[in-house]
């Protein structure tokens, strides 16, 4: 099923979805200023259940009216919240037939609450095997081109791995939480990520580190010069909240 449009407008991203759901904020800290440089939205259940609680009640019929509305209500909320970083976003790549006529919704959205288009960031979340690698090209290629930042979630595990960079073109990777546990005292993975920040400087990708749960861990990709991090040693992500980051947690790294 694709896009049916109905004056201009795809009402199978529209359709109404048999479940509520909403959304928490978590940090992502640009060690290099000592600030927030985005906040990744999170879905949840109403009453703070888990992503997956909302996730398995996505039906294929559901899936292109789920991504836009979780866009919208994470656009939405964040303007409530007063948030002034970026805002990261994750979408379905399978849920996206056509780049510039689903993003309609975000458009419209973005532009009622005065959201810069700038500061979205969306990521490429595949929960879902891509098997369609040229429309997954094109989706990007649309993004870049309508001023989006672009990033690839969980890179290292499930099929968010390296073969995808021999046809993507992201702004960032953001490492997942398996190759940075215990990271600080762990030399294989320590010579994994080395690796990767070293092919991600050569191809021009920023990075940022997920799961950074210890100040060990900060410490030893701050000392890598990965300044990009989000985790519990930050913050917990917040229900319809922006959570506080303690700036000693960040002069904790930093420091060392």
């Amino acid at each position: 099923m694709g896009c049916h449009f109905v004056n201009g407008e795809c009402k199978n991203c529209q359709s109404d979805l048999p479940f509520s759901f909403t959304m928490a904020f978590q940090p992502i800290v640009d060690l290099s200023t000592s600030s927030v440089f985005a906040h990744e939205a999170l879905v949840r259940g109403v009453n703070g259940e888990s992503a997956w609680s909302v996730l398995s009640q996505v039906t294929p019929k559901d899936l292109y009216a789920f991504d836009q509305a979780c866009r919208v209500r994470a656009i939405e909320m964040a303007s409530q919240l007063g948030m002034t970083s970026k805002l990261s976003i994750n979408f379905l790549p399978n849920a996206v037939y056509e780049p510039r006529a689903c993003i309609r919704a975000t458009l419209k959205v973005a532009e009622r609450v005065g959201w810069s288009l700038n500061n979205l960031i969306f990521e490429i979340t595949e929960n879902e095997h891509v098997t369609d690698r040229e429309h997954l090209c094109h989706i990007v290629e649309e993004y870049h081109e309508m001023g989006f930042t672009v990033a690839l979630d969980d890179f290292g595990t499930g099929h968010a791995n390296l073969d995808l960079l021999t046809v993507l073109t992201p702004h960032h990777l953001k490492l997942d939480r398996v190759l940075i546990s215990g990271i600080g005292q762990d030399v294989r993975r320590q010579n994994l990520v080395r690796y990767v920040a070293s092919m991600a400087k050569a191809l021009n990708i920023g990075l940022v580190a997920e799961g950074v749960e210890t100040l060990e861990e900060a410490r030893w990709l701050y000392q890598q010069g990965i300044m990009r991090h989000q985790g519990y040693y930050y913050a917990r992500p917040a229900l319809e909240a922006l959570p506080e980051v303690d700036p000693a947690c960040i002069s904790a790294v930093t420091a060392a």
